[in-house]
């Protein structure tokens, strides 16, 4: 019994010496009053940290890292600037300007490591903040792996675009096998301006904007043009998943072939590109695969034709070899092969032998027997824009 009574007299006096210790070092202990981060869409993102000492604080650090498709994991540190003193107040910005901006709906976790004289340090939890478009009140969609965000028209306008959505993924797959890897947000801005208006470095002819990377796409379609937000969802759509898929740090695809497969996938071309493609065959200017592979001209009548023969060129491709031999391709973009080496080690030509079999092939489309000159092409066209952060 005394045995149990000085066991228990000890504990005792264990557990008070254990607390008071405790409580003496909590009066000197770093401590964190707040952190907090507010966006103002689409310019930047306001992070804020007080902190309190016993001693001078002397060193606070932000770090964040941006939730998006990527090699490694990358996690940007920012030193920040003061006076050291035992209570502090500091802010820091992140000024999308300096990079290009976030899409609608980006995630980015955040955190601080805070240093005091005494050697005291403190980390904070990752707090998980969300960059959203808070100027518009945004109804949502959701359908397998695709959600359709929009804040003008009724359900059943963002249900015809949920169709459009779909019917692209199915023909992707079907006529080359490319499928997401992950989640798809498509954000539909009510008109061209309000598209622009999200954007940090908006061109005035921008009409869709796919962020691969991200796996987020925005469009600016008005419920009076829903026939063009339908090809522009199919066309975005396309760029993303491909881009999804063949995703590598080696090197892009062809822009003959990113293009293409896009425009494959909303359908049919319309009539501007037809009959461009078609007057081109005529007058025997086409532009060649090779000169294809790099980035479009300015001019709207080069531009237009280069589209046209993009599609072209893929619609030669599935239709003459199928699709498991595109699937194929994709894949081995997605290894990092060059241009030449991907359509060598599939079709067992190059660019220059793919030139030659596919002129032959648009030829006996455009150009049968007496045919003399085709009509000129319509004036104008809307770009669309595929941005892979």
């Amino acid at each position: 019994m005394i045995k149990k009574t000085i066991l228990l007299t000890l504990a005792i006096c264990l557990l008070l010496v254990l607390t008071g210790t405790s409580l003496v070092q909590a009066q000197g202990e770093l401590e964190i009053l707040d952190s907090s981060a507010t966006a103002e869409f689409p310019t930047k993102l306001n992070f804020h940290l007080a902190a309190r000492s016993n001693v001078n604080i002397t060193d606070i650090r932000l770090c964040y890292t941006i939730d998006r498709i990527q090699f490694s994991q990358v996690t940007s540190e920012i030193y920040i600037e003061f006076a050291p003193a035992p209570t502090v107040e500091v802010e820091w910005v992140l000024e999308m300007i300096k990079f290009g901006g976030l899409p609608p709906g980006s995630n980015l976790a955040y955190w601080w490591l805070v240093e005091d004289a005494s050697g005291n340090r403190v980390q904070t939890p990752q707090t998980q903040v969300q960059f959203n478009d808070s100027r518009y009140s945004w109804r949502s969609l959701t359908e397998g792996e695709v959600t359709i965000h929009w804040y003008k028209g009724e359900e059943s306008f963002a249900q015809e675009l949920m169709v459009t959505a779909q019917a692209t993924l199915d023909r992707l797959a079907a006529d080359t096998g490319a499928r997401p890897d992950h989640a798809i947000h498509i954000y539909i801005y009510a008109s061209t301006q309000d598209l622009i208006g999200s954007m940090i470095y908006p061109q005035e002819w921008t009409g869709g904007v796919a962020f691969t990377r991200f796996g987020t796409i925005a469009i600016g379609i008005s419920t009076s043009n829903l026939a063009w937000g339908k090809r522009a969802i199919a066309h975005e759509l396309a760029h993303l998943v491909v881009h999804q898929m063949t995703l590598n740090p080696y090197g892009d695809l062809p822009v003959w072939l990113d293009e293409g497969l896009a425009m494959y996938a909303e359908g049919l071309p319309g009539p501007e590109f037809t009959s461009r493609l078609h007057q081109a065959v005529v007058e025997g200017n086409l532009i060649s695969v090779r000169s294809l592979a790099s980035p479009f001209s300015a001019y709207s009548d080069v531009a237009i034709l280069s589209y046209a023969e993009s599609y072209s060129l893929v619609e030669f491709l599935i239709y003459e070899y199928g699709q498991p031999k595109m699937l194929e391709l994709l894949n081995t973009f997605r290894q990092g092969s060059g241009y030449d080496e991907a359509l060598e080690k599939v079709y067992g030509f190059n660019m220059d032998g793919l030139n030659t079999l596919w002129r032959d092939y648009v030829t006996r489309q455009y150009q049968p027997a007496g045919e003399t000159q085709a009509s000129p092409a319509p004036s104008g066209v809307t770009p669309v824009l595929a941005i892979s952060y």
